[in-house]
């Protein structure tokens, strides 16, 4: 279907008279709801100039019931206290707020997640590891971006919780050496199952 002149022209009558999407969409014939809706928006007819507000008809009806004896009196604001000080008497400074204490977080019920024990790890990576975080930056969650190591060191409850921090490996989120212990080949876990 086509939207010619006199479809449009029709269109713009009937919406002009307060006929609904659907109505109009029913006369003109071939065309749906939101056909006729998206049309008008199109057309920029989306205030009506001939039909009043929904809302007006409810509040001309209200406003008829309440006669103007029976409306409550208005009240007049009262006006602010104003404080004036005095030379004498200096403003009252305010203490500097206390500085944030950061309490251990650990969720009850749930056990931190596995750490690798140092028997499943081979001596050379696990002496690497050792080495390399005595090097780390050492840096805060918050520090972390895609080109450092996201390897957590410690216990994220405490303080002493910190991340590795040095430069990863591009396409993994840890630097060389605890990439060796995250990422290890399928035969060696294979042979610590049997």
């Amino acid at each position: 279907m086509s939207w010619t002149d006199e479809r449009v022209e029709l269109l713009k009558k009937m919406w002009s008279e307060g006929q609904s999407a659907s109505q109009i969409a029913k006369e003109l014939g071939g065309v749906t709801r939101n056909a006729v809706i998206g049309k008008v928006h199109r057309l920029g007819l989306s205030n009506r100039a001939g039909a009043p507000a929904p809302s007006a008809k409810p509040a001309a009806k209200a406003e008829a019931k309440v006669k103007p004896e029976a409306a409550a009196p208005k009240a007049e604001p009262r006006p602010k206290p104003q404080i004036v000080r005095t030379e004498a008497e200096p403003a009252a400074e305010r203490p500097a707020p206390a500085p944030v204490v950061r309490k251990p977080f650990v969720a009850s019920g749930q056990p931190l997640p596995p750490q690798p024990s140092a028997n499943e790890i081979s001596p050379e990576v696990l002496a690497t590891v050792r080495e390399v975080e005595k090097t780390s930056k050492k840096i805060s969650l918050m520090e972390l971006t895609e080109r450092t190591c996201k390897w957590p060191v410690g216990d994220p409850a405490t303080e002493d919780f910190w991340f590795c921090g040095l430069s990863a490996v591009p396409g993994k989120p840890y630097c060389e050496a605890h990439v060796g212990v995250a990422f290890q080949p399928m035969s060696s876990r294979r042979d610590r199952r049997r």
